[in-house]
């Protein structure tokens, strides 16, 4: 397993999907020629459902660019305050995309379904945090701790799901 920090000169991959699962694969067929190696990617972010599941694929740059974590939050706040919401039930999202250089694919998706509350909570994590909360903990994702959070996040869901069709694949032969 190698990281793309190992390569340099890499070009970015152009993110131009409509959902999480395109913008996958998209970086993941993108590394994987560049590289001429399989690939694992992901993109991920957060649906509220009362901003019609915004920002989705721009959660990282919902505030624009460059992407910064506490002006995302104060958007998302400000669009909640106009429409009348303190509290939204929301998703953090992630697909994960494997591409090998033989062309097989497969895609895995971690959900983790919780609240957005307008009140900020908690110093862990980074991002949405400390405005998602899980409701049967009754508290935001940047209070638990590392292991808490990895052990229910969207992204520790699609990669459990992708460590099982990775095993299948490499007992299958490849």
């Amino acid at each position: 397993v190698r990281s793309l920090d190992e390569f340099s000169d890499l070009p970015t991959a152009k993110e131009n999907g409509d959902s999480f699962a395109e913008n996958a694969l998209i970086k993941a067929k993108f590394y994987s020629q560049q590289t001429g190696m399989a690939c694992i990617a992901d993109d991920s972010g957060l649906e509220i459902d009362a901003l019609n599941k915004r920002p989705g694929i721009y959660s990282a740059r919902f505030a624009g660019e460059p992407s910064d974590d506490q002006a995302n939050n104060h958007k998302m706040i400000d669009e909640l305050n106009n429409v009348h919401c303190v509290e939204s039930s929301a998703r953090y999202k992630c697909a994960l995309v494997f591409y090998d250089v033989n062309g097989k694919i497969f895609q895995t998706e971690g959900i983790c379904e919780g609240t957005i509350k307008i009140v900020p909570s908690g110093v862990n994590g980074f991002g949405y945090d400390p405005i998602f909360y899980v409701p049967d903990l009754n508290c935001s994702t940047a209070e638990l701790s590392p292991e808490e959070k990895n052990a229910r996040s969207h992204r520790g869901n699609a990669l459990r799901a992708m460590r099982e069709e990775l095993k299948q694949y490499i007992s299958d032969g490849r």
